[in-house]
């Protein structure tokens, strides 16, 4: 089975990667380790080498990719068996990203570059993924409409995890 995941910050994408991915024992690729390279989140890889590294994942029997990014993805998308869309509600997604942030600074496992500044901006991010980015991924989706799985709700995700058995 080939799965990606797609949705904004906090929709719940890793937790449905990892879940699918001991279920189905399958392995799981998260896109922001392709994306950036390792240390943070403030330097992107050459798209050269990120699409090198994705090709390696495409190129597995099965594989769950999750991740926000989509504008260099259209091989994943066209390879995927089914594509999860997780439309999580805005406020939830916020909610999850404080959350996260508070656990990981509480807990001493925050990211080197993991402050208030990079939470606000984070959450300008989501607020923008939402206007710009979620019409745009709704698009690019259109042609693969038929393996298209929009998730808005914990009983929609649980739902979809009980029929991936």
């Amino acid at each position: 089975m080939k799965i990606h995941i797609i949705g904004g910050s906090g929709a719940g994408k890793s937790y449905l990667a990892g879940v699918l991915g001991e279920k189905l024992s399958a392995p799981v690729c998260a896109l922001d380790t392709l994306f950036w390279e390792p240390g943070g989140f403030n330097v992107k890889r050459e798209p050269a080498v990120r699409d090198a590294m994705l090709r390696e994942v495409l190129a597995g029997d099965g594989w769950i990719i999750e991740g926000v990014q989509y504008a260099w993805l259209g091989e994943s998308f066209a390879a995927a068996d089914v594509i999860v869309l997780l439309e999580t509600s805005p406020v939830l997604c916020r909610f999850r990203i404080v959350r996260r942030f508070a656990r990981r600074k509480l807990t001493g496992t925050a990211r080197q570059n993991e402050n208030l500044r990079s939470l606000r901006a984070l959450l300008r991010w989501t607020r923008k993924f939402y206007r710009v980015n979620l019409p745009e991924i709704r698009e690019l989706l259109a042609p693969y409409r038929e393996k298209v799985t929009v998730l808005r709700t914990k009983r929609e995700v649980r739902s979809f995890l009980n029929g991936q058995e």
